[in-house]
C-alpha cells in the first residue's frame, strides 16, 4: 500500500529486492501489485509492476506504472492515495540522520503537491551534474564560470523545496502540539525547520562557499543540508528526552501528518500501522489506537493480538498471512 502510494517501498532499498529470486529464470519474472482505489474524486486503479529481463550484465530491473490501465511515469502515481505509515523505525526521525527527516518532509509533500515532486527530482540531477563539475573544476579540466548556470538551477528548483517545507513545518507545529499534549500528559511540544539557506540570500551563499566547495568538491549550500528539530517544555528532544518521550514525538509527528494530508487533499489518507504496537506501552498503545480509529481506513500488522483492546478488535476486519497466504478470520 505504501508503494502503490509513494512509487517507493518503505522496507527494500532496491526495486530488484521486491521480485522474487525464484522465479528470476521463468518466462515472465516479474513482481506485481494492484489497487482499486476509493477516494472522493472518484474511483481509480493504479498498479505497479517490477519487470525483469536478462542481459549480459545479469537481471535488469525496470518499474513500469499503469493508472486505469494506461501506462503512466512513475512519478504520475504519487498522490492518486496518500498514506501515512508507522513503523517501528520511527523514532529515527527524531533522533537520526538529518537525511531522515528531509526525506520525512519531502514524501509528505510530494504526496499532496506534483509541483514539489517534480522540482525535488530536477534539484536531485542538478546537485549531482554541479558536484561533478566541482571536482573536474578543482582537478583543473572545466572552467569556473560554468557553475553560473548550475548555480542558476539550484536555486531556481531549490526554493520550491525550501518555500514548501517551510510552509509544511508550520503546520506541523500547529498540528502535531495538541496531539502530543493528550498523549504526554500536557508536555509542550515545538517543532521548528531549519532551512541551511534563505531564498533571498542563495545566491550571495552560493557565492560565498565557491572556494570551499571546489576544495571539498561537493555542494555545501542547499536544501540538500536542512534539518528539524523538536524541543518539549523548551529543552531539546535529542539531548534531555528519554525514548519514551522521543517517540511521543514521533507519534505525534505522524498523527499531525495526517491530519495536514485530510485538509491539502480534501480526503482521508490510509493509515498504515506496521508492528509499532510492540515498541509502546500500554498506554500509549490505547491513546494511538484510539487517535488512528476516527480514520477512514487503517491497516495494521501485528504477532501478537493482546496488544489490542476488544472494542478496537469488535470493529476491525482481521487476516491472517499464513505460508504466504492472506486469509480471513
Amino acid at each position: 500500500m505504501y508503494m502503490l502510494a509513494t512509487a517507493k517501498s518503505h522496507r527494500a532499498a532496491m526495486d530488484r529486492e521486491l521480485v522474487n529470486w525464484s522465479c528470476l529464470n521463468s518466462d515472465i519474472a516479474a513482481a506485481r501489485i494492484t489497487a482499486q482505489v476509493e477516494a472522493r474524486a472518484g474511483d481509480t486503479r493504479v498498479e505497479i509492476a517490477i519487470v525483469v529481463t536478462q542481459s549480459k550484465e545479469g537481471p535488469q530491473f525496470q518499474k513500469k506504472i499503469k493508472i486505469n490501465g494506461a501506462p503512466h511515469r512513475v512519478i504520475d502515481i504519487v498522490g492518486q492515495t496518500a498514506v501515512v505509515l508507522f513503523t517501528s523505525h520511527d523514532i529515527d526521525l527524531i533522533y537520526g540522520a538529518p537525511s531522515r527527516r528531509r526525506r520525512y518532509l519531502d514524501i509528505a509533500s510530494s504526496q499532496v503537491d506534483q509541483k514539489y515532486l517534480h522540482a525535488l527530482q530536477l534539484y536531485g540531477k542538478v546537485l549531482l551534474q554541479r558536484n561533478n563539475l566541482l571536482r573536474l573544476i578543482a582537478e583543473r579540466r572545466a572552467d569556473e564560470q560554468q557553475l553560473e548556470f548550475w548555480d542558476g538551477e539550484l536555486m531556481r528548483h531549490g526554493a520550491v523545496i525550501i518555500e514548501q517545507r517551510i510552509q509544511l513545518a508550520a503546520e506541523l507545529n500547529r498540528l502535531a502540539p495538541p496531539v502530543h499534549s493528550s498523549i504526554s500528559s500536557g508536555e509542550e511540544l515545538r517543532i521548528s525547520y531549519l532551512p541551511s539557506v534563505g531564498i533571498e540570500d542563495f545566491r550571495r551563499r552560493l557565492q560565498e562557499s565557491r572556494k570551499r566547495e571546489i576544495a571539498q568538491r561537493v555542494s555545501v549550500v542547499g536544501p540538500h543540508r536542512d534539518d528539524m528539530t523538536f524541543t518539549i517544555n523548551g529543552k531539546d528532544v535529542n539531548t534531555y528526552c528519554s525514548r519514551g518521550q522521543q517517540r511521543t514525538v514521533a507519534l505525534s509527528l505522524k498523527l499531525a501528518e495526517a491530519g495536514y494530508l485530510s485538509a491539502k487533499l480534501s480526503d482521508e489518507p490510509v493509515i498504515l500501522l506496521d508492528d509499532v504496537l510492540s515498541e509502546l506501552d500500554a498506554a500509549r498503545r490505547h491513546q494511538l489506537l484510539e487517535a488512528v480509529s476516527s480514520h477512514n481506513q487503517v491497516v495494521v500488522t501485528t504477532t501478537d493480538i493482546d496488544y489490542f483492546d476488544p472494542g478496537f478488535l469488535e470493529n476491525a476486519a482481521r487476516f491472517m498471512v499464513n505460508n504466504g497466504t492472506v486469509v480471513r478470520i
